[in-house]
């Protein structure tokens, strides 16, 4: 059973009237208990959220961002994540002590962040300091547990975005000779070869198989990524590039820097989330793009710039399946159970994972 079984298990079920009434009447409700609970509840919305919930965010924005708006909701006793697990336990860390964070769906979670889990990377750490000795220096993408990130911060390691990937290996390449990347490869793998270190010098750590998959001198590895990947930007493939130069040759291809490093190779530009609504919105009218990321955002946008060409990468993309478990009925759930004064899927943060992932998260903020 994993872990989001186990919360299905030993968490309670939404009750069926949510499930059976109309959207008029849960936007209605919604609207009506969000005005009742007024500043006392705060309502962070990630990006690829559909639109049914992001429209009662009181901020949208990526993961980080949204816990640091969170923890700075002083008057906010209760915060609803509309987003997914990890980013959950984030906001968790960073708000105050009488502040409650609270996810409406326990079952959102994110495959990534799964793909690392704080047995595995002891392990593969153990093992990996026999090969290299004291050369090691670990950084984690946010994207990544609780669990991961206090890994991250016991070991002199830092957490980073897909904004500030950069600037962090750069900074991780003055503490130590070689960095293990965690969860995502494909970041690690973009990031250190836009700073130049070559796809040879960069080495595999497969966690299920408990192995460092490299052909070489292991004397030249400088970065061992971990074997994860996001399943929605790996679908992103350079059959789509190929089918959208042939149909659309005029159109920029813009892609998340999680897709794979032969996808972002083949593209015209790549970065954040940000960067990609950012680059969209300071474009000219008329401008053309084709969009690699999750499907609900590449939508909104499309919606958002009516004055320009915008089409997703790939047209049979599936929006984030875990993201989508968060939706209307289990938004009002979380909404009314606080009216209430019930306790609904609250995330907590043991106080010794926390103090150690605060680590991580302060020596990126220290740089950023």
């Amino acid at each position: 059973m994993n872990l989001f079984d186990q919360l299905a298990v030993e968490t309670p079920s939404i009750p069926s009237m949510y499930k059976e009434m109309t959207r008029r009447e849960l936007e209605d409700r919604a609207i009506a208990v969000k005005q009742k609970l007024g500043a006392r509840v705060f309502l962070p919305g990630h990006h690829y959220q559909k639109d049914e919930v992001i429209q009662f965010a009181d901020t949208k924005g990526d993961s980080l961002v949204l816990a640091q708006q969170s923890a700075l909701q002083k008057e906010a006793e209760s915060i609803i994540f509309l987003g997914v697990h990890f980013m959950a336990e984030t906001a968790d860390i960073l708000t105050g002590e009488h502040q409650r964070v609270y996810l409406p769906d326990m079952r959102a979670g994110c495959s990534m962040a799964d793909m690392a889990t704080k047995a595995q990377t002891e392990k593969a750490w153990e093992k990996l300091n026999d090969v290299f000795g004291d050369s090691i220096l670990p950084l984690t993408y946010v994207n990544s547990t609780a669990a991961i990130k206090a890994f991250v911060g016991r070991h002199g390691g830092a957490t980073v975005t897909s904004s500030n990937a950069a600037g962090m290996v750069k900074w991780a390449f003055t503490q130590k000779q070689r960095i293990l990347f965690l969860p995502d490869q494909h970041l690690g793998r973009n990031t250190a070869y836009d700073l130049g270190v070559p796809l040879e010098n960069m080495a595999v750590w497969d966690p299920m198989k408990e192995t460092l998959l490299f052909d070489g001198d292991w004397s030249n590895i400088q970065v061992i990524l971990w074997r994860g990947h996001c399943s929605v930007h790996e679908n992103f493939t350079t059959s789509n590039i190929a089918q959208v130069r042939k149909d659309h040759p005029e159109m920029h291809i813009i892609v998340h820097p999680e897709c794979t490093r032969e996808v972002v190779a083949r593209s015209d530009s790549s970065g954040s989330t940000n960067f990609i609504i950012q680059t969209i919105e300071q474009a000219p009218p008329g401008s053309a793009f084709a969009i690699g990321t999750e499907m609900n955002l590449v939508k909104r946008i499309i919606k958002d710039h009516p004055d320009k060409h915008i089409i997703s990468l790939n047209p049979n993309m599936c929006p984030c399946l875990t993201m989508n478990r968060i939706d209307l009925p289990h938004l009002l759930w979380s909404l009314e159970a606080l009216d209430a004064g019930q306790e609904i899927n609250r995330i907590t943060v043991d106080k010794y994972i926390a103090n150690d992932a605060k680590k991580a998260l302060s020596r990126m903020l220290e740089r950023v």
